[in-house]
């Protein structure tokens, strides 16, 4: 428990200290996770990092994650582009090497360059624009206060099993502590910048961030019993892998921003 709290700590101010300084510094801290989380999710599945296929998902994983649609890049590039693309050309591998490489294989490929790079991509979107430090680290603080929530509720009062037979230690008593604490601190937000956050929104992100970030740390943990594995990676200690670290993360972001809820 110490090396995990220590660990939390260092990695949690360092974190933070990129978002502060955003720019190219954030920007490249999260295209960095992304290329780790990817790696990670290719030996999660058994597949090569240099093969064809891998570095085709690569290179398409950045494209992804990069904001070209922000004013920092000359580039008008489409994001369903890029998947239409991606999608043709993994397909087209399957035939070219006559079903060595099977549908089954770049579907899966395929499903985790999609999680994965629009998952971050919106991570830096949120960043970019005006008051964008005030929307990314609310919604950070929003999914770090609903793990952080649901963790000491349920182990205060948890009696309930939310899903036990993909998650056995998550209780219903501490999802809903994770949803009033996420409450609590987006209310906070809004009483310290009334001029961008109205309590009446503060609620609502703070329901729809820890109900999806909770959904979304759910999907983890249900691939990852598929798999047969803890952890994704082992990147940091006592925390796992990237993927451990930003399965609320990657579903939270994009589902905010296609509800409209922050600005972009």
């Amino acid at each position: 428990m110490k090396q995990r709290i220590v660990t939390g700590l260092i990695a949690g101010i360092a974190f933070i200290s990129f978002l502060a300084l955003g720019g190219y510094w954030y920007s490249g801290l999260i295209l960095l996770l992304s290329i780790i989380g990817y790696d990670e999710y290719l030996r999660m599945n058994g597949y090569k990092k240099y093969k064809l296929t891998s570095l085709v998902g690569l290179i398409a994983l950045v494209l992804l994650v990069i904001p070209w649609e922000t004013k920092d890049y000359s580039l008008n590039v489409d994001a369903t582009a890029i998947i239409w693309i991606t999608l043709f050309v993994l397909l087209s591998i399957t035939v070219l090497s006559k079903n060595a490489i099977t549908i089954d294989q770049v579907s899966v490929l395929f499903a985790g360059i999609v999680y994965i790079g629009l998952g971050f991509h919106y991570m830096i979107s949120t960043r970019i624009p005006e008051h964008g430090f005030f929307w990314t680290i609310l919604v950070f603080v929003c999914i770090w206060s609903t793990d952080s929530g649901a963790y000491f509720v349920g182990s205060k009062l948890g009696k309930h099993k939310l899903w036990p037979q993909i998650s056995p230690k998550k209780s219903v008593e501490g999802s809903i502590g994770g949803i009033v604490i996420s409450i609590l601190a987006a209310l906070a937000f809004a009483w310290a910048s009334p001029e961008l956050l109205t309590y009446l929104d503060a609620v609502l992100l703070g329901v729809v961030i820890a109900v999806v970030g909770q959904l979304g740390d759910l999907i983890q943990s249900a691939y990852k019993r598929v798999k047969g594995i803890k952890d994704t990676g082992a990147l940091l200690p006592g925390h796992g892998g990237v993927l451990d670290r930003v399965d609320s993360w990657l579903i939270v972001f994009p589902f905010i921003h296609w509800l409209g809820l922050i600005p972009y």
